[in-house]
């Protein structure tokens, strides 16, 4: 409100984006409706774009603003004709915005609040020479804003080139998974890993279970397992239609479809209420997207449980994920019935 920039650093479900749309919409309705961008809000992927826009609607709805969702994957036109109505706010991917720069479709001189959320995930996707053009776009008197749940150096460098004297404020320590996630860990042999997903989902008492592996393949294939044992799931990830993706988000936030089996890049900006499990059936080669994941769950101070599966060869990546944490994630002690030819969950490390 007082007009500093500022940079950010707080787990997801902390309540960012409240954080900075309230204050956002508050300066802007001091002035009025300009029939200009003046609020630019970047964002790494077209579902945590298309919640900031539903926020955006929701938080503004008595304020008049026009504000417009900018996101690839789907036909630019109806894109082009909610800008042609002259929105104060736009919310956009980096990509998209540019090629719509490009045509002439948007400008940014009139902006006077930029905000780069999930900046950490928006360098993991290689965004950042789109994010350095885009801010090279907007006006030098503005007021920025930084946000990532992770702070690891190129993002500070990031700060320091674009951020003039902000306000640091770290909500908790770095990479600290909220205290209302339960963690536990499975040491489990690869081939035996779809068995038990299925034992876990049927042993819990699941309302929704967002599935994570590494890969899109992954991600196939494990749906269509959990389809064939009559436990209603579906994947979401890059190479799915944005049609499809959305299908697959609308059955998980009805309860249609329980269980969301997902990547990290796909999984960025997922924010449904009731999210009770994640489960890591895959560890993530980066600790840091560790914390992104549980953070689905235990979001605004309800519970929730977070099971990862560790196979002898992601041994390494749960030292590295305990070591960011800087606590040891438990094993789990309700471990299903195991085949004779799988270790026991309960083994000692």
């Amino acid at each position: 409100m007082a007009g500093r920039d500022l940079l950010g650093c707080a787990q997801t479900g902390t309540g960012k984006t409240a954080a900075f749309l309230l204050p956002l919409l508050q300066r802007l309705s001091e002035s009025g409706a300009t029939g200009r961008v003046r609020a630019l809000i970047l964002s790494p992927t077209r579902e945590l774009a298309a919640q900031l826009g539903q926020s955006a609607a929701r938080y503004g709805r008595h304020t008049g603003f026009e504000h417009a969702v900018i996101y690839g994957g789907v036909s630019q036109r109806d894109q082009e004709r909610k800008l042609a109505r002259s929105p104060e706010i736009v919310i956009a991917t980096p990509g998209r915005l540019l090629d719509l720069m490009r045509q002439g479709f948007v400008r940014l001189d009139a902006v006077q609040f930029l905000v780069l959320d999930e900046a950490d995930t928006m360098l993991d996707m290689g965004f950042i020479h789109d994010m350095r053009r885009i801010v090279a776009a907007v006006p030098k008197e503005r007021q920025t804003l930084l946000f990532s749940a992770t702070m690891p150096k190129p993002i500070r460098d990031l700060a320091q080139n674009i951020l003039t004297n902000p306000l640091n404020v770290s909500v908790t320590p770095v990479a600290t998974p909220a205290e209302t996630v339960e963690q536990a860990v499975y040491f489990v042999h690869r081939p035996d890993k779809r068995s038990l997903l299925t034992e876990v989902l049927r042993a819990n008492a699941v309302e929704r279970a967002l599935v994570f592996t590494r890969t899109k393949h992954g991600a196939d294939k494990i749906a269509k397992g959990l389809l064939r044992e009559g436990i209603p799931a579906a994947a979401i990830h890059g190479n799915k239609s944005q049609s499809a993706r959305e299908r697959a988000l609308a059955g998980f936030r009805q309860g249609t479809t329980p269980v969301l089996v997902a990547t990290d890049i796909a999984a960025r900006g997922i924010d449904v209420q009731g999210v009770s499990h994640v489960i890591n059936y895959d560890l993530p080669n980066v600790p840091e997207s560790y914390v992104h994941r549980i953070g689905r769950t235990g979001r605004a101070g309800a519970a929730g449980r977070a099971i990862s599966f560790c196979d002898p060869e992601e041994r390494g990546l749960l030292r590295d994920i305990e070591r960011l944490i800087r606590r040891s994630i438990q094993v789990a002690s309700d471990a299903p019935r195991a085949p004779k030819d799988r270790p026991r969950p309960t083994e000692a490390r």
